[in-house]
């Protein structure tokens, strides 16, 4: 085991310069995308290529001998991210910097009901229904779940691009980054080109990682969830940089666009394209949560629905979303 973690750990090394770099340069081709579009194309551009990009890594790891709870675990540790991780780090840095900051509370608002529903229904209900034994789906009602997510999301996106547009828009701001000229169409474009390939490549250097990652997980004892918490934080590396990125130029709304954005990409994409592939091989699919994590999710939902209620926040709604978040990563390693 140690050598095989010796060999691991200089290709580990390696991968994790390259995915800094990245991560870097994913960033900064979603900010120039983002500024081209606007608000909220621009967040919405990022948060779905990740998110399409986590997809197809999940399926991938579904075709070999992934375990059964794989896309349940890998969507919950994104909820938790992005909920708890990101968006507690965004009102911290943006709370320091800024003593209190402004969002659009109906817009926050439309987003936390759509993810509580299809977290709800896609990761707590499975517990409780009978026609299937264990925490599992049927057939049908794993359609109809993965049928309710793609809908919900689809629905979201049309309110938030297009029927109530301006819920999801920055408060009125003096950060220069709001007011600095537009690129060019040209520009606009390379970039966007540039940050899919950019994605592409954190997802395959997390993929890299990953037998790194399990090797380690062995030689710690310590769960098997473990491992798909760090590579979902690998994937959402960028999001969480650009968000808290936004939240020092005092753009909190684009950082709540970029944390709940994914978090809805990440179930109402997700869930349906496991349920697909469970169904087309044949494989038992996992989804309901157990006790702890049924708890920490209904905790991060209520202190989302406290936090996002006022349309002000300060670092101490930050110190809590990330108590939270520390408790999600203990309670992973020591259950």
């Amino acid at each position: 085991m140690a050598s095989v973690l010796g060999v691991g750990g200089i290709v580990a090394a390696a991968a994790g310069v390259a995915l800094i770099g990245t991560v870097f340069a994913a960033v900064h081709h979603a900010e120039v995308v983002a500024h081209r579009v606007g608000e909220p194309y621009g967040t919405l551009v990022l948060a779905i290529a990740v998110t399409v990009i986590e997809v197809a890594l999940i399926v991938s790891m579904m075709l070999g001998a992934a375990s059964a709870g794989l896309a349940r675990d890998t969507v919950f540790a994104a909820v938790m991210i992005c909920c708890n991780g990101i968006v507690g780090l965004c009102l911290l840095v943006g709370g320091a910097r800024h003593h209190e900051q402004g969002f659009q509370v109906a817009g926050a608002n439309s987003a936390l009901a759509v993810l509580a529903v299809l977290t709800i229904m896609t990761l707590v209900v499975p517990n409780v229904t009978t026609t299937a034994v264990g925490p599992v789906f049927s057939t049908s009602q794993l359609v109809f779940a993965g049928t309710i997510s793609l809908v919900l999301y689809a629905s979201f996106v049309f309110v938030q691009t297009v029927r109530h547009r301006d819920y999801f828009l920055p408060v009125e701001t003096t950060a220069p980054e709001a007011h600095a000229l537009p690129p060019s169409n040209r520009i606009a474009w390379t970039s966007f080109l540039l940050l899919l390939v950019s994605l592409v490549a954190v997802v395959g250097l997390a993929k890299t990682l990953t037998p790194v990652l399990e090797a380690a997980v062995i030689w710690l004892e310590v769960p098997d969830a473990v491992a798909g918490i760090v590579i979902a934080a690998l994937v959402l590396l960028p999001e969480g940089m650009a968000a808290v990125k936004a939240a020092r130029a005092n753009l909190l709304q684009t950082s709540l666009n970029l944390a709940l954005g994914s978090s809805l990409a990440t179930i109402g994409l997700t869930i349906p394209a496991v349920a697909v592939v469970a169904i087309v091989l044949d494989q038992r699919l996992e989804l309901g949560l157990e006790a702890k994590e049924s708890v920490l999710l209904a905790l991060t939902l209520f202190l989302g629905a406290i936090t996002l209620g006022t349309g002000r926040t300060t670092v101490l709604q930050g110190l809590v979303h990330l108590v939270v978040f520390a408790a999600f990563l203990f309670l992973a390693v020591v259950p």
